[in-house]
C-alpha cells in the first residue's frame, strides 16, 4: 500500500514548483480580522481557484458565505472509493508587532532550510502540500485513487463564524466518508504525529466602566473606584494559586483523563528546554498542579488574558483615573465543556465579583467546539501508515492545545470524523513574529499526503 515510484518521482521533480507556489500564496496578506484586507482575501481566493483547476479538480468555484468566501472543488470517484473532504483555511493572523520581524512578513524569505513569512506554516504550506500531492497523482500513470472534495475557508483565524451555516446549507455537496484536515503539525522533523483531539474555544471582551470620562487622579483618586484596578482584581480572582479556574461550575463537565490517555500522552517525547525555547523563553513553566505539561496544553481547560487596555499608555506620564478598562479573555475548552456553559459561568462570576461602584459589559466574540476522534478509523490508520512510509518511524498520537472549529462542526453537522495531518513544527512561531516553515518537512509532507490518499483507497471498507 503505497504511492508508486512514478508519483514520488513526480513530487521530487516538482518540489521547487511547490515552493514557488508557497511563496506566491504567502505573499498575499489575507488577514481575515482586518477589514482593509478584504481585497487580499479575495485575491487569495482567486489564486486558489486557479490552483485547484490546475491540479485537476472539477466544479471549482468561489462560494459566498455570510463573511469571507469559501473555495470549493472536487474530483469524481468510482465505486468502493472513499470520498475525502479536504479542509484548509487561506486566511492568516495579523503580522503585528511588525518591528519584531527580521524580514517583511508578506515577502517570504528563505533562510537555510526555513521559509519565513506570515501564514507560511499556518497554514498555507499545508494547503500547497496537499494540492501538490493531488497534482502528482492526477498527472502520473497512477491516477487519483479516491473521490475528493476540497473546502478552503477564509475565516478560521477569527473563529470560522460563517462556516457552520455554510456547511448546514451545503450538506449534500460536502457529504463525505471522512475529512482530511491539514491544519495540524508534527513533533519534530524526525518524528511525525497525528492529532486526535482538539480543545474548543470561548473568546470574550470584558469592559469595566467608571466615570463618563478620564479624571484627574489627584482630584478624584481615592474617592472614585478605578476601573483599571477593578478589572485587575477581577481577573486575578479567576485563578487559584494551584492554577485552577474559579468560575462557578467550570469543571463540572470536564471529562477526566483516562489512564490509557495519560499513557499515550506520556509517550509523546518531551524536553523542557526545547519546550521553553518554543515558548519564546519564559523564565519558567507554570500551570495547573497535578498535570504534566503535555496534559496541560492538550487535555486541560484554560483561561487566559489575551490583552489589556486602559487609561494613558503613551510615552512619559499623565496622571489620569481612566474611565474604562478592557480585557480580551479566551478559554480553551475540553470535552465535554460547551462555550455557552462557560459564558454563563463567567457572567455568574462577574455578577458576584464586580463591585457596584462600576458597571461591566461582556461581549462574546468567538467560540469553537472541542473534538475527539476515533484513533482506529480507516482514515487514521491510512495516515499513520503514510507517515511511517515517509519518515521511517511510527507516528505518536497527541491532543493539541489549539482549536480548529471545523473538526467539531463536521462531527456535529455531517457526522464524520477528521484526520488531522499536517506538517507544521512546534517552533514555527505561528501567530507570532518570524513565523516559519521548515522546507524539508514541507517536501516530506507532500509525499506523505500522496501515500495517504493511496492508502485510504486500498484499505477502504464502506
Amino acid at each position: 500500500m503505497s504511492a508508486t515510484k512514478n508519483v514520488i518521482e513526480h513530487i521530487r521533480q516538482n518540489k521547487e514548483k511547490a515552493l514557488d507556489d508557497l511563496i506566491a500564496l504567502s505573499s498575499i496578506p489575507s488577514i481575515s480580522t482586518l477589514s482593509q484586507h478584504q481585497p487580499d482575501i479575495n485575491q487569495a481566493a482567486e489564486w486558489l481557484l486557479v490552483k485547484l483547476r490546475d491540479v485537476g479538480l472539477e466544479n471549482v468555484e468561489i462560494m459566498a458565505t455570510d463573511g469571507h468566501p469559501v473555495v470549493f472543488g472536487e474530483t469524481s470517484g468510482g465505486d468502493n472509493k472513499p470520498t475525502i473532504l479536504i479542509y484548509g483555511h487561506y486566511d492568516v493572523q495579523p503580522a503585528d508587532p511588525i518591528d519584531e520581524w527580521h524580514s517583511p512578513p508578506f515577502e517570504p524569505n528563505l533562510v537555510g532550510d526555513n521559509l519565513y513569512g506570515r501564514g507560511v506554516s499556518d497554514m498555507k504550506s499545508q494547503i500547497v502540500a496537499v494540492l501538490a500531492a493531488i497534482k502528482s497523482l492526477t498527472e502520473s500513470e497512477r491516477g487519483f485513487p479516491a473521490a475528493i472534495k476540497v473546502l478552503l475557508e477564509g475565516e478560521e483565524e477569527i473563529g470560522s463564524p460563517s462556516l457552520a451555516g455554510f456547511i448546514q446549507q451545503h450538506t449534500e455537496l460536502l457529504g463525505c466518508d471522512f475529512s482530511l484536515n491539514a491544519d495540524s503539525g508534527i513533533i519534530k522533523p524526525s518524528l511525525p504525529a497525528l492529532v486526535y483531539g482538539l480543545r474548543g474555544l470561548a473568546y470574550f471582551e470584558l469592559c469595566v466602566y467608571g466615570p463618563s470620562s478620564d479624571l484627574h487622579s489627584g482630584q478624584f483618586g481615592g474617592a472614585v473606584h478605578n476601573p483599571a484596578q477593578v478589572l485587575c482584581e477581577v481577573i486575578a480572582g479567576m485563578h487559584q494559586h494551584d492554577g485552577r479556574i474559579t468560575l462557578p461550575g467550570f469543571y463540572d463537565t470536564v471529562r477526566p483523563l483516562a489512564d490509557e490517555e495519560r499513557i499515550i500522552m506520556a509517550n509523546v517525547p518531551y524536553d523542557e528546554q526545547e519546550f521553553l525555547r518554543a515558548a519564546a523563553n519564559p523564565p519558567a513553566l507554570h500551570g495547573e498542579i497535578g498535570y504534566t505539561t503535555i496534559e496541560r496544553v492538550g487535555a486541560r481547560p484554560t483561561l487566559e488574558v489575551n490583552g489589556l487596555h486602559s487609561g494613558f499608555t503613551g510615552e512619559g506620564s499623565k496622571t489620569v483615573l481612566p474611565a474604562k478598562a478592557m480585557a480580551k479573555i479566551s478559554m480553551r475548552l475540553v470535552p465535554d465543556q460547551k462555550a455557552t456553559d462557560v459564558a454563563r459561568q463567567l457572567r455568574t462570576y462577574l455578577t458576584k465579583t464586580v463591585p457596584k461602584s462600576v458597571r461591566w459589559e461582556l461581549i462574546e466574540l468567538a467560540h469553537a467546539p472541542t473534538a475527539i476522534v476515533d484513533r482506529n478509523t480507516c482514515g487514521i490508520r491510512s495516515a499513520a501508515s503514510a507517515l511511517t512510509q515517509v519518515f521511517g518511524v511510527d507516528p505518536v498520537f497527541e491532543r493539541a492545545g489549539g482549536s480548529v472549529p471545523v473538526v467539531g462542526m463536521l462531527q456535529e453537522i455531517l457526522g464524520v470524523d477528521s484526520v488531522m495531518m499536517g506538517f507544521s513544527l512546534p517552533d514555527d512561531g505561528i501567530h507570532g513574529p518570524n513565523e516559519k516553515q521548515h522546507i524539508p518537512t514541507f517536501y516530506r509532507g507532500i509525499e506523505a499526503y500522496a501515500h495517504f490518499f493511496v492508502n485510504s483507497w486500498e484499505t477502504w471498507i464502506p
